[in-house]
């Protein structure tokens, strides 16, 4: 077939899972108390969706359904979540889907407030409506004109039924009847924008929060300052009451420095707790506990992910379940693929670990934190003894070492003794047995340390030189034997690992970005900077594999374990998969984003990919492992399709399905095929005790009948006369009826009986076997029993009967049920079909092609036992 250029349906390999790593943004969250559970739940947005924790555990309880555009706010009542998208305001139910929609607003909304059965939402055009939750129509629209009255906050009083106060950005508040839609009172302000609005534990009073750092306690209703505080660290993002505990007196008492990276989005106390959670938009939640002495606070529980897009990924351990991420906040984190608990936080790198030293120089927080991490490298394999993580640093030379299993930085700053002006580190690599790194500069030394004692152990090349630029990538085999490098010179260089001379070398067409190693296999993947892909086996050294596809320079790169296949990841926001035996292109996506990392589990089943501007790390499952996966050469004019990235949802109006599509849906047959049995779906209580239904119910006989009470009148009846006597009682109409049944009732006949008569005409049994599924065990024994005369039928529905289970035998279905049916069939009336010789016949035909059925089936049996008998026992 000519002609690949048409457009792919995305991905054949790889399916989007989830994203890790993703908890909050800067939108304020919403705190919800369930009253079944007794719990508190919050709820933050994260892009297009709402995530909800419970803050016990701050474990995921729900990820909501995405909307059409990021969410701008949300708030929370007692039953829904509501949230801002654009100039959508949409409620959620059970934290997951939207169940209302409410459409007005023409600009973009930024505040919500829900107020009973009504909800309030404000936009940036100084538009304020006033919805009904339940109808979604308008109850309520206010103008203001945002250079007067500029709405930037909403609260409602305590105990004032339909009153709403509004703060401006131009200082002013305003307290509205939404009900009469009246303007009750205005308060000239602080001559500074309100940011925060929020009532205290005492009727009356309210907390302001200012623009310049101000914090004013105001008794709205006497219009009364009662106290103010005054902060420098910017305006009032947030404010929040605590309600338990003694009260404090106007003063200070505690502070709690760094708390976020960003400025913190919101800050609530849990009722009658010493609690506050807060989120940012460092993407972190936090769970703080005031139990410290002299009132201060510590963390209790934290979920908290990159503040800043990730630089480089890789999994850690050879189980897979371990992601290590280095982030452009500088950080070192490590993301569980199998729950959040197990997520570890390595922090930040540091200058110098002793705070004596810290305090000693006088430096401040930040000026002692290292700058992000451009490459690391790790291993498992001596993790328990010594630091297991290398990692260079951006416009640093001396790389530093961290400890997995402490989840701190190491001890070590691997430096060698005469550094280069101006040199950083390059690359880096850890051995396979975990005692020594490799560490390449971009003055083209390449150095040996000791990872136990951080000690250097030499260089490689005469001059301490091992490329004539900057090293572009080092790696070591399985076995210690050789030492490969990449550097700029456009030279790929073969040294010997314990004695450091040159080997070989390769002359490459282009200067190298970056290399990887898949040690089992030995062969390694260069990334050149003309877009092009090399693959060279250390063994034989030479290139035995040559890629040209991307357009873009290759970010990152990643082994399958097996070394089959070799993923790639580029700047022009593709991720391809090339298959090395057959030396061709296999599967490509797009991405709405460019990946700048790419990690396969050393077990297959993941993809981990980190992309720019985004701060989780996503996974995508490898289909292959779930089933047979057709991959085929893609041609040269290959156009990828777009992949949707883990965790973020087509819109809507794109999840709409048609009818024909509803059409095209598969779905399974009732039979695979009339030579295979088929049974039944029916529950095994429904024919397996058919046969048992007389010792059933003479187990369950009671012992006497229920007696049930007369009952009294409420006036007990008298006899008329001088001496009050009451009356003897009388029989009941029930008592005085008659229980002999007239001959009529017993002639009618069941609806079973009616439609086995009618199927015995027209040969289709497919509703009177319907209607026995539909029966139970008692009700179905009953049915047969009124097949003969006397229980009202005729000897013709034992006929239909009886075909009625030959056809059932014959199409192969509900094999189960015909056995259960028969065998009921004959207890019950195996004298009366022995004295018909027609209903004989039909059994001996019926006998016949049981017999045929079950020689077929024994056979299958008998094969099958002899080939697992055989495979148990023999020797392989």
């Amino acid at each position: 077939m000519a002609g690949g250029g048409s457009l792919a349906g995305g991905s054949s390999l790889f399916s989007g899972f989830r994203v890790l790593g993703l908890y909050s943004n800067h939108v304020p969250h919403a705190l919800r108390y369930h009253q079944k559970h007794r719990e508190f739940y919050l709820v933050t947005a994260v892009g297009k969706s709402l995530h909800t924790y419970n803050v016990n555990r701050l474990g995921i309880v729900s990820i909501s359904n995405s909307l059409s555009d990021d969410i701008t706010c949300i708030a929370a009542d007692r039953m829904l979540v509501f949230a801002a998208a654009g100039r959508d305001v949409s409620a959620f139910a059970r934290n997951k889907e939207v169940v209302m929609r409410y459409h007005g607003h023409k600009q973009e909304v930024r505040l919500l407030l829900p107020l009973g059965d009504q909800l309030l939402s404000a936009d940036s055009s100084g538009d304020v409506i006033v919805w009904d939750v339940q109808g979604g129509d308008i109850y309520l629209r206010l103008q203001f004109d945002p250079n007067t009255f500029d709405v930037s906050a909403m609260m409602h009083p305590s105990t004032y039924l339909n009153k709403v106060l509004l703060g401006s950005s131009q200082g002013a508040l305003q307290l509205w009847n939404i009900k009469t839609s009246k303007l009750l009172f205005t308060f000239p302000g602080w001559s500074a924008g309100v940011t925060a609005l929020q009532q205290s534990p005492a009727v009356d009073v309210v907390g302001i929060g200012t623009a310049m750092g101000r914090i004013i306690i105001h008794n709205i209703r006497l219009d009364e300052t009662l106290m103010s505080f005054m902060q420098d660290w910017g305006p009032i993002s947030s404010l929040a009451f605590r309600t338990d505990g003694p009260p404090i007196r106007r003063q200070l008492a505690a502070q709690q420095r760094h708390a976020h990276n960003t400025a913190v989005a919101a800050a609530t106390f849990l009722h009658g707790e010493p609690l506050l959670v807060t989120n940012g938009a460092d993407n972190a939640i936090k769970v703080w506990i005031f139990d410290q002495e002299g009132g201060g606070a510590r963390l209790l529980r934290c979920r908290q992910g990159h503040s800043a897009p990730p630089t480089a990924i890789r999994h850690h351990g050879n189980d897979g379940k371990n992601v290590l991420s280095a982030g452009q906040d500088g950080t070192l984190q490590s993301f569980s693929t199998v729950h959040e608990r197990f997520n570890k936080n390595l922090g930040h790198g540091s200058i110098n670990k002793k705070k004596e030293q810290k305090k000693k120089k006088g430096l401040s927080y930040e000026a002692l934190r290292l700058p992000a991490i451009t490459a690391f490298s790790s291993t498992a394999a001596r993790q328990s003894d010594w630091d297991s993580i290398v990692a260079c640093h951006r416009g640093r030379l001396a790389t530093t070492t961290w400890n997995y299993q402490r989840c701190t930085m190491g001890a070590h700053h691997l430096q060698p003794p005469s550094p280069h002006r101006d040199a950083i580190a390059t690359a880096v690599d850890i051995t396979s047995c975990g005692n020594f790194a490799v560490i390449g500069s971009s003055c083209g030394r390449v150095d040996v340390y000791n990872l136990q004692s951080g000690l250097h152990r030499g260089c490689y090349g005469d001059d301490e030189k091992a490329h004539r630029g900057v090293v572009r990538g080092v790696a070591t085999d399985t076995l210690n034997q050789l030492t490969l490098t990449a550097g700029s010179d456009s030279l790929l260089r073969f040294w010997r690992f314990k004695t450091r001379k040159q080997e070989e070398q390769l002359k490459l067409n282009a200067a190298p970005a970056s290399m990887m190693l898949h040690r089992d296999s030995g062969m390694l993947a260069l990334s050149l900077d003309d877009f092009t892909l090399l693959v060279v086996d250390i063994e034989t050294r030479r290139v035995v594999r040559k890629f040209a596809g991307h357009h873009g320079n290759i970010n990152d790169m990643t082994f399958s374990p097996d070394g089959r296949w070799l993923v790639t990841a580029a700047m022009d926001c593709t991720i391809r998969t090339w298959d090395l035996p057959s030396g061709c292109l296999v599967d490509c996506f797009l991405v709405a984003m460019a990946p700048v990392g790419v990690s396969m589990s050393p077990t297959g089943d993941f993809l981990a990919t980190a992309h720019v501007d985004s701060l989780g790390v996503y996974l995508w499952t490898n289909k292959s492992l779930c089933g047979p996966v057709g991959l085929r050469p893609l041609p040269a004019d290959y156009q990828p399709a777009v992949e949707t990235l883990p965790g973020v949802t087509a819109d809507e109006s794109e999840q709409e399905v048609t009818s024909e599509e509803v059409d095209d849906v598969y779905q399974s047959a009732d039979q695979l095929g009339v030579e295979l049995v088929t049974l039944s779906l029916l529950p095994e209580s429904r024919w397996k005790s058919l046969l048992h239904l007389d010792d059933i119910k003479r187990k369950n006989k009671p012992v006497a009948p229920p007696v049930a009470p007369a009952a009294a009148p409420f006036f007990l009846p008298t006899v008329p006369g001088l001496t009050p006597r009451f009356t003897a009682p009388t029989a009941t109409e029930q008592e005085t009826q008659s229980h002999l049944l007239r001959w009529g009732s017993l002639s009618q006949r069941s609806e079973f009986s009616l439609a086995l008569e009618s199927a015995l005409e027209s040969g289709s049994f497919d509703r009177p076997l319907r209607l026995l599924k539909d029966c139970g065990p008692s009700a179905l024994s009953v049915e047969l029993t009124c097949l003969t005369s006397e229980g009202g039928g005729a000897s013709s529905l034992l006929l239909a009967f009886i075909q009625m289970i030959d056809s059932m035998l014959a199409s192969g279905r509900d094999f189960d049920l015909a056995h259960a049916y028969l065998a009921l069939f004959l207890k019950l009336h195996l004298f009366s079909l022995s004295q018909d010789s027609v209903a004989m016949a039909a059994l001996l035909r019926l006998s016949a092609r049981l017999e045929a059925g079950w020689a077929e089936l024994r056979a299958s049996f008998n094969q099958s036992l002899c080939l697992l008998s055989y495979t148990k026992s023999a020797l392989l």
